[in-house]
């Protein structure tokens, strides 16, 4: 008999986003911090843009939420992404792992969870290391000087 258990086929190229367990969730976040970038929407065209504006809680060095666990303390519009928000919220990232595995596509080999290392994400330039600013005490009239294009055309290049 020929072929491979179910278990030599990773989880992500096996399973639905909704069969997937909490901690197959989670790791499926590769550490880009693309997400935490503010966004502004153009009330009139629905048209959403990205800036490099992030989230007062992103390491912009590590891309990693420094009080994740508790971050609606501070937080309270952070987006708990789940299911529904990856077929509806139209801004996640072309890399998105997500948006990827909702579209029935694969990882990009630099994900940590095919390369094998966390850091390729930002070696491959996919993620806003280094590159943002934080909104704390930012007037939120200030982020359309921030418009950025670099998080749509990630993996594009």
């Amino acid at each position: 008999m020929s072929g491979s258990p179910d278990n030599a086929v990773p989880f992500w190229q096996r399973k639905s986003l909704e069969e997937m367990t909490r901690g197959e969730w989670e790791s499926l976040c590769d550490g880009c911090g693309l997400c935490c970038l503010n966004k502004l929407e153009d009330w009139d065209t629905g048209e959403v843009v990205f800036t490099s504006v992030a989230c007062r809680l992103l390491d912009g060095h590590s891309c990693q939420c420094s009080d994740y666990e508790n971050r609606w303390d501070t937080v309270p519009e952070c987006i708990q992404l789940d299911v529904e928000g990856v077929q509806n919220i139209p801004w996640l990232p072309p890399t998105c792992a997500y948006r990827l595995i909702y579209e029935g596509r694969d990882l990009y080999w630099w994900h940590y969870l095919v390369s094998g290392d966390r850091e390729t994400v930002h070696q491959a330039g996919i993620s806003a290391r280094d590159r943002t600013v934080s909104e704390a005490g930012m007037p939120l009239e200030e982020y359309e000087n921030y418009v950025v294009d670099w998080p749509v055309k990630a993996g594009q290049e």
